[in-house]
C-alpha cells in the first residue's frame, strides 16, 4: 500500500495548518489522496472542482505540509506531480469551549451529502459510565478503527468512520426552580424518550 512508510500522524500544531484542514474542500481533497497519490487532475475529477481549483486548494494543503509530491512524470512535455498525505492520519488540537469542532462539522457534512439510498450505520447512546470504563471504551474504538484502517483496500469504495465519545456540558437547573422531574410521570416520559434515542439505528 503507497502510505506504508508514511509517518503514522501529523500533529496540526499552526494556524496555517488549522485554516487548511478547516476547508471542507480541502478535507475532500485529503480524503481523495488517503489511499493514493494523485495528480491535479485527478483530484478535480474525483472531488467535482475546476482545475484550477483543485491546484490551488492542493497548495494550500502542501504549503502546510499535510500533503507532498511523491513522484513525477513527464506527460506531453508537461510535468505532472503526484500527491499524497503527509502522513496516515492527522491530529487536530482541541477545540477549546465554545469553538467549533471541525472534524466532526466536516464528518456530518459528509454524512449529509452521502447517496440517501446509500448504507449507512448512525447511533447516538446516553451513557453513564465509571471513567475506567469510559477510558477502556475509547480505547476499543481506537482499536476497532485501526484495525478496520488496516484492512481498507484501495480498489473498494469509499467509507466513512467517525466516532466521538465525550462527557457533555451538565446542564444545570436554575437555583431555586422547581424540578419538573421530581414528577413521577415527567420524569416516565423522559427515561422513555431516553430509551428511544439510544436504540435508533438509521440505515
Amino acid at each position: 500500500m503507497p502510505t506504508d512508510d508514511l509517518p503514522e500522524t501529523f500533529h496540526v500544531t499552526t494556524d496555517e495548518q488549522l485554516r487548511a484542514v478547516s476547508n471542507l474542500t480541502r478535507h475532500r481533497i485529503m480524503a481523495v489522496l488517503r489511499f493514493e497519490p494523485a495528480t491535479i487532475t485527478q483530484i478535480a475529477e474525483r472531488v467535482g472542482l475546476a482545475k484550477g481549483s483543485s491546484s490551488y486548494h492542493v497548495r494550500l494543503l502542501e504549503r502546510a505540509g499535510l500533503v507532498k509530491v511523491v513522484r513525477t512524470r513527464k506527460v506531453r512535455g508537461v510535468t505532472e506531480r503526484y500527491y499524497a498525505m503527509a502522513a496516515r492520519s492527522i491530529e487536530l488540537p482541541d477545540p477549546g469551549v465554545g469553538q467549533p469542532d471541525v472534524l466532526m462539522r466536516h464528518a456530518v457534512a459528509d454524512l449529509e451529502a452521502s447517496p440517501v439510498d446509500g448504507e449507512r450505520h448512525v447511533r447516538m447512546a446516553h451513557l453513564r459510565l465509571t471513567e475506567e470504563q469510559f477510558a477502556q471504551l475509547g480505547a476499543r474504538l481506537e482499536a476497532l478503527a485501526d484495525e478496520y484502517r488496516e484492512l481498507s483496500d484501495p480498489s473498494l469504495p469509499d467509507a466513512s468512520l467517525v466516532f466521538a465519545l465525550f462527557h457533555p456540558a451538565p446542564c444545570e437547573q436554575p437555583r431555586g426552580a422547581p424540578s419538573d422531574l421530581r414528577r413521577p410521570e415527567v420524569a416516565d416520559r423522559v427515561r422513555t424518550a431516553v430509551d428511544r434515542a439510544d436504540g435508533v439505528l438509521a440505515r
